[in-house]
């Protein structure tokens, strides 16, 4: 069975985006994602794709969008989230692992949802403004099974706690 992983960095108030960018500078944290997605197929939506402003490497960049003619050079488009999901499996299975990487935004995260199996989430110590968030992560639905604290790295506005969640 392929695990459908929804990852992504949220803050305290579940921002995880402002303005098209994320809302916070945490170079270590951006290490732990790339640690977690390298060499599997990701899964984003266009203005994520935007947003990152090119593909990330070693990676099958999925992004879903409704505008087939729309380039995305160095990703794969689809046209919604059950074609995206159809390529992330064949992927996946090319590849020989056993997981996609739901990235984000918004939209993407809510439509995968009840898809996902685990969430790998980073928990930013902080509240910043923003105008994208992360749906709830109900307590009845999904349990932790890891957590690790994070003090600030050199590169770091934040700590945070990266924590594991497996569906119930």
């Amino acid at each position: 069975m392929t695990d459908i992983v929804l990852v992504a960095a949220i803050g305290e108030n579940n921002v995880i985006g402002r303005a098209g960018k994320l809302p916070w500078r945490l170079k270590s944290e951006l290490q732990h994602f790339k640690r977690l997605t390298l060499n599997r197929p990701v899964v984003m939506g266009r203005k994520t794709f935007d947003s990152i402003g090119r593909p990330l490497p070693d990676r099958t960049n999925i992004v879903v969008t409704r505008d087939l003619a729309r380039p995305a050079k160095g990703g794969v488009l689809a046209l919604g989230i059950d074609a995206a999901i159809a390529m992330a499996r064949k992927d996946a299975a090319l590849r020989g692992v056993d997981e996609i990487m739901i990235i984000g935004g918004s939209d993407i995260f809510e439509a995968t949802f009840p898809l996902a199996t685990r969430l790998e989430i980073t928990h930013v110590h902080a509240s910043p403004a923003g105008d994208t968030y992360f749906p709830p992560i109900d307590p009845q639905v999904w349990k932790s099974v890891s957590r690790s604290e994070h003090a600030p790295g050199p590169e770091d506005e934040y700590g945070y706690t990266t924590a594991v969640y497996r569906r119930r």
